[in-house]
Parts: C-alpha cells; structure tokens; sequence
C-alpha cells in the first residue's frame, strides 16, 4: 500500500450516485453539483487524489455523512475535461478501499477523514484459488450471454492472477444492485468477497436466461399477429371482390343514422362524419378502430338537444322546498327568483350557487329539492379529494384508456342538457402533479365560458350555459379566481327550536319507518328531543340528532321484539280487549326523564355559564365548524419579572390580540385603579381552558382586557355577561363574524347579556327572533362600556388620574357621537 494503515487521509470527498467505484478500476464520471465540482478543484490542487463514496440514496440532491456509506475507494485523478454545459467529466482510477471515518463541508465542498484498509485473508490458499477458478468459470458463462461485455474482458481477467484484484475487477463489470456491490466493497476477506461474487454472478446468469426465454416469446407472439393481420386482409379483400361487403349494411350505416340523428352543432357534425370516414378506410380487428369507436359511442350519448322541461309554477315550487327542508329562506327565494325571471325570459343561463355551511345543515339534500322544485335531472359529482385535472377536462385519445371528465360522463348519464349538477364538497379539492382541478373548473363554472366548454377526450365545444350548478362547501377555503364565480349562500347552524321543528316533521318519521314502527308504537316527547339537542349532540346540523333518534327507534324495536307475540284469544271479544290491552302496552314513550335509558349518560354540558361570579375569569364566544361555542378566558398574577405567559394552544392572531389587550391595560392602568408598574415584578398567565383544542380567531380582544382589568383590580366579573369583540389599542372595540352562531351559544349556556361590537348591530336583522327576545344583546363601542357591564363593580382611579379622566370621558363620549364630524 501506498499509505500504512494507521496514517489518517484528510481528502476531498466525491459523493457517487448509482455507482460504486473499487480498486484497479478506471472509469468516468460526469460531475455537475456545486460541492462535487468544488472537490475536484481541491483535488487538482493537490495531489489529484480523492475520496469516492458512494450515496445511500440517489435521490438526494445535497448529501451530508449521514447520506453516504463509511467504505469508499481512495482514487487518483488522471483526466478532468469541463464540458460546454458547465459540468466536468473526470477519468479516475480506484487505487484502494478506504474507512471513511467522518465528512465535513469545508470550503464549499465535502471533506473526508479515513483510513486505507487492507485485505485479510483467513483461509487456506487453496481453497481461495478454487473458489477463484469457480468464480472465472462463472464469469466466463456470464459475458457470453451479456452482449453489453466485449469477450476481451475475458483476456484481461486471465492474466490477473491476485484473487483479490480478480474479484474486484468482476464485481466492477457484473450488473448487480448498488447495496450489493458496496457490500462486495466492504467485504475485506478475498475468500469471502469471492464466494459472495459466485452468488450473485449465477443470479445473474438465470435472470439473463428467462430474459431469453421473455424474447422469445414475445418474438413468436408478433409473428402470429402480423400472420393473422395478413390473412384478415386477404379475407377482407375476397369478401369485397365478392361484393359482400358492399351490399350488406352494418355498424357504420348505422353510426352515420346517429350522427345524422343526434342534432349536434355543425362544427361537432363535421367531427364526427370524418371520425367515421376515417373509421370505414380501417380493418375493424385493429386497435385504432375500438378507439375511434368508442369516440363516437361517446360523442354520440351527449344530449346536444335533450332537455327536460323545466317548471315555471312558483308556487309548486315552494310547496316542494317547504315540504323538504324546514328554514333555509334565503336559498328559496334565490331559487323562486330564477323561477321567476325564467318564466319571462326564454333563454336564460343556469344560475352558480355555492352553498357554505357546516356539516349536516342539508346542502346536498337540497339540492335534490331544487332539481325537483325545478324538475330538473339530478347529479351529485363529489369533488372531495379530486387532484386529477382529468377528472374534470378528460384524457387526451393518445392515452390508453382515455375516457371523457366527469362532466361529460355525467350528462350522458342522465341524458340531458340542462340537468342540475350538484358540485359536492368542492373545498375538499386538492392539487398535485397531475394539475390543479380547481382552475379547470374555472371554465365550467364562468357563465360567459361554459357554452364552449372543450373536453380534452371530445375535442369539441360543448355548451354547459343551461346547466344549473350548486356547490357545496363547509368553508370559504376555496381558490380566489374560483369562488368570485360563484354566488355564495351562508347557511348558519340550525338553532335549537329549528332542530325541535326539523326533528317532529322530518327525522322523527323518517327513521320510525326505516325502523318498521307504527306511528302508535314510539312517542318522543319535544323535551326528549330538547335533551337530545342539548346533552348528546354538538353540531351546526342535525345528522347527530337523526343518529340519537335511530337509536332510540332501534332499542324500542329490540324491547317489543323480545317481550313477544300476545296469545290468541278463542273469541272476538276477548281479542278485541287484548289487541286494545296489547297495544296500550307495546306504546313506549321516550321523554326526558328516561331518555338515559335508550341513549346512556348525557355527554355534554353544551358550554353552561359560571354560576358564580370570578375574578378574572370571563366567558366569551367563539365560532367553530360546528356552531357557537362558550369560551372561558382566565388569568393571573405570578411573581416574575414582566413576562407573559399565553397557554391553550393559541394561534397567532390570538397571540397578538393577547399583547394588543396587555398594552391597552398599561395604557389606562392609573384610570383603571392599578399600578402602572405591575409588571416589574409579576408575570401574567393567560389561559384559555381545553388545551387540546386548537384556538384561533381575531374575537377574544375584548374579553382578554375584561380578564385582566378584573384580575388586576380583583373585582370580579359577572358570570351571567358574555361578550365577543376585538380592541384596538385605543379601546375601540372593531367587528366580528359568525354572530348567529356565538349568539345561539349564549342562548344555550344560559348566558342572560351578550356585548357585541357597535358595528355588528346591523346583523341583528338577520338573528333570530327568539335568541333576541331571550338574550339582552348590548352593542358596545369603547373598552370603558365593556368593563361597566361586565365587572361586578365601579373601578376606582388612581388619585392621580382624576384630573385627567373627566375631559377624557368627554371626549370619547363626544367621539362616540354620530353627529360629530372629524
């Protein structure tokens, strides 16, 4: 060796991708990475030699140690040429292994510390020269099957005569896997390395012999099927000098009929009678032919002047919304408004809804009203977990197996042009490397676009302006460009009384008959059903609250079920009593009192107010996906040194309404009665209780700073106030959202009087009339409003704040006024 084993190598290192380079091997590799080629400047610098190491993954783009094997060759660079493109290909000669013992970057490139390795040999001489001669014998088997290795390479392995070298030059040339060859790398015993090399070089040997007997087959298969092409032709030219296929009429008669009788547009005409010339110039056992075929099959099932007749009775109409779906007023009139302008206009394009609403509130099932109110052809298309833009525009025909996009697909289902296409849960969609399925529905959802919708598989324009679109989303999570062509529909939580209503009219009847009860076998009392709503449901919709209810159908049936068939009384009169006796028994009714009977122990307190007054513990209101929910915010006082402390897996906006809050606190600490140096020496925690719920939202401002005045003034809050608001740092309190909701919460938890921003006293208008009448709804504009009402007491100024607290109050108070002008 050139080096002893105990000298350290400080080299740089080359990190190898798909390749393992072993001693005595000259080969050449083109370098294009930043690192790599800087390595090889540091190599030419030096003494041209250099670390190869081969990666672990070939996918990595920028290895560290951790990416590459610890066994590598020391090599010597004889050759560097720099290409045109910018990269570098090098001819290296592997000179020895070496025990990379740790890679470093340095200088911009990989740096390596190792030790060269010999080769141990703990076996007999002779035993090594057999499994040598085995192994050349193999090998020689090898090359003469593999047309990839000149036969001179035989030549040159006869005059090797180190078993060592000998082993490293076949593993260089054989076409194994790269864990396998490094392993052949870092396998020091020779005997060893040989015997592993006889392995994988018969393993070789049978993959290249089924190889063999693949082509072979293969071979003989396209012979007999140009054999067979061949005498098709001939058989169909003796039929056409016979003159039977001229005479008979067939298949392409029949498509011409179809296409003549399909009033497609002229354009889509034209397409189709030279997809048919084509088709009759081409034998009809070949694969072209099926493909065209089924073009036109699919060309053909598009109803280009199929449509239903649409209703124009309002009235009809909204008997049929009414009867199915309880609320929902705004969607009705939307729909009784197209009704209504159709009805004067003779062509009209569909309208685009986009129903948002939370889960189980009936956006899909109303759409099969509308289509029924309309009398309209109905189709769901579910959009949730599309990433395919081909699921929308279709395949190209150069693809096998293409086909047209749902769109298409679902138009020849129900035969017509003017269907309604209830597009469902088209926030769920996402975007891959196949495309992003949302900008495809651009086209089909753009009112001046779709009457020329183009499928990629049909290749024609297609007119969609007559088809009436509903999507359906639980969010506005939807692509900007996608959502602006749409017209959007809120459809709130339903509110208690509304689930009381839907629940008698719909779900109530609706599963006794799925359940196979009589309507004189089951009764679920109104406060049954209140209870249901309010201790084993929590959600916006009623799909919970239909589940509840079949479960109290379903333990009902089993209790009849198992009392039994009553004896037959002999005579009519005995039966009579009986039936009338047998019936009275067989009535269950389900109120509140035994509702745990059918469902168990109640599972939800559905948010309930403090019942007693706390100091710095407010309730607010929060909007989720589910409805409204109550939203406790706590606070104390520990001593530190000024930091705050926030928990309960708040997020960002919360944070900052958090620190907004602390700083209007310091800001008016001396008019609010606290030391305007509480934070020297205390830290303040923040908590907000279920931490293993995710909060976010920019509704808590106010309800912080209530918290903290309370708990820096220890004066504590009212526990039958709740409020919802952001603060600025002047203490206005600014807008929120989701009011319907936070409202319907209040209501549930018993909460007596809601602050809510002066701002969102315009959508009371849309609250309803029982949650107003039931709740004191108090709008407030400044902070100062906000500790009136919520803290159980007057606060007390700093003496030294009096002076400046009366013109202050006067003017936030004129400021207040609307007839101030600034």
């Amino acid at each position: 060796m050139a080096q002893s084993q105990s000298e350290v190598l400080d080299l740089p290192v080359l990190p190898l991708r798909d390749v393992v380079v072993f001693p005595h091997m000259v080969i050449p590799l083109f370098v294009g990475r930043d690192k790599s080629m800087r390595a090889l400047e540091h190599a030419m610098e030096a003494d041209k030699r250099i670390l190869l190491v081969a990666q672990k993954s070939a996918e990595t783009d920028d290895p560290a140690a951790a990416d590459l094997y610890n066994v590598g060759t020391l090599a010597q660079v004889l050759q560097l040429l720099k290409l045109p493109d910018g990269t570098i290909k090098v001819l290296v000669e592997g000179l020895s292994r070496v025990s990379v013992d740790k890679v470093a970057e340095r200088d911009g490139a990989l740096q390596g510390e190792g030790r060269e390795i010999d080769a141990a040999e703990s076996r007999e001489e002779r035993e090594v020269e057999a499994i040598a001669r085995s192994l050349m014998s193999l090998f020689e088997q090898y090359v003469k099957t593999n047309r990839k290795l000149p036969p001179e390479l035989l030549q040159t392995l006869s005059g090797i005569d180190e078993p060592g070298r000998l082993a490293d030059t076949i593993a260089a040339h054989i076409g194994v896997r790269l864990a396998d060859k490094q392993r052949l790398l870092e396998t020091l015993e020779v005997g060893e390395r040989l015997e592993m090399l006889v392995g994988l070089v018969d393993g070789e040997i049978d993959v290249q012999q089924l190889e063999k007997r693949i082509r072979g087959r293969v071979k003989s298969q396209m012979e007999k099927s140009q054999r067979e092409y061949y005498l098709n032709e001939q058989m169909k030219a003796i039929q056409k000098e016979l003159g039977d296929l001229d005479d008979a009429p067939g298949e392409l008669e029949e498509l011409a009929r179809k296409i003549a009788e399909a009033g497609m547009p002229k354009p889509v005409e034209t397409k189709a009678k030279a997809e048919l010339n084509k088709l009759k110039q081409m034998s009809p056992m070949s694969a072209e032919a099926a493909v065209v075929r089924n073009y036109l099959d699919w060309l053909l099932g598009v109803p280009w002047k199929k449509r239903s007749k649409v209703r124009k009775d309002l009235k009809v109409a909204q008997e049929t919304l009414d009867a199915d779906h309880y609320g929902l007023e705004k969607v009705k009139d939307r729909i009784l408004e197209y009704l209504a302008v159709q009805s004067r206009v003779k062509q009209m394009k569909g309208p685009i809804l986009c129903l948002v609403g939370p889960p189980g509130v009936g956006k899909t099932s109303l759409g099969q009203s509308i289509a029924k109110a309309t009398n309209r052809k109905f189709v769901r298309m579910s959009l949730g977990g599309v990433r395919d833009e081909a699921e929308i525009r279709g395949h190209r025909r150069t693809y096998v197996g293409s086909m047209p996009g749902r769109i298409v697909q679902n138009l020849n289902k129900v035969g017509s042009k003017n269907p309604l296409f209830v597009l469902d849960e088209i926030d769920k969609m996402s975007m891959d490397f196949r495309g992003d399925p949302s900008s495809a529905l651009l086209e089909v959802l753009d009112p001046e676009q779709n009457n020329a919708f183009n499928d990629h598989y049909l290749e024609v324009d297609l007119d969609l302006s007559e088809v009436m679109f509903v999507a359906t989303s639980n969010s506005l999570n939807i692509p900007g460009p996608l959502l602006d062509r749409m017209e959007v529909i809120r459809i709130p939580g339903y509110t208690e009384d509304e689930k009381l209503n839907i629940a008698a009219r719909y779900l109530v009847p609706k599963q006794l008959k799925a359940n196979g009860l009589k309507q004189d076998e089951l009764e679920i009392g109104a406060d049954a059903i209140r209870d249901i709503v309010r201790y084993y449901t929590r959600e916006s919709g009623v799909r919970n609250l239909e589940r509840e209810v079949a479960k109290i159908c379903r333990k009902v049936v089993k209790e009849i079920a198992l009392a039994g068939p009553q004896p037959a009384a002999p005579a009519k009169k005995a039966a009579a009593k009986k039936g009338a006796a047998r019936k009275d028994k067989a009535r269950v009714s389900v109120g509140s009192k035994n509702l745990d009977k059918y469902l168990g122990v109640r599972r939800y307190d559905f948010g309930r107010a403090e019942e007693q007054n706390e100091i710095g513990l407010v309730t607010g209101l929060a909007w989720t996906e589910v409805g409204g929910d109550l939203l406790q915010i706590e606070s104390t006082l520990v001593p530190g040194k000024g930091a705050v402390i926030l928990t309960g897996q708040l997020g960002d906006v919360m944070k900052e309404s958090a620190s907004a809050a602390l700083s209007v606190v310091r800001s008016r600490a001396e008019r609010l009665g606290i030391e305007a140096d509480f934070l020297q020496k205390h830290d303040v925690h923040l908590h907000v209780p279920d931490g293993a719920t995710p909060k976010d939202g920019p509704s808590a401002g106010i309800a912080m700073v209530t918290s903290l005045v309370s708990m820096l003034t220890k004066v504590p809050v009212r526990s039958e106030v709740a409020m919802t608001g952001e603060i600025t740092l002047r203490g206005r309190v600014s807008a929120i959202g989701g009011l319907k909701e936070k409202l319907l919460a209040a209501l549930r938890g018993g909460i007596r009087t809601v602050l809510i921003p002066e701002e969102n006293r315009k959508d009371l208008a849309d609250i309803p009339e029982n949650v107003t009448r039931d709740l004191k709804i108090v709008p407030v504009k400044w902070i100062d409003e906000v500790l009136d009402l919520a803290l159980e007491r007057p606060l007390t100024p700093k003496p030294a704040a009096e002076a400046e607290q009366a013109p202050s109050r006067r003017k936030q108070k004129a400021s207040s006024n609307p007839r101030v002008k600034h």
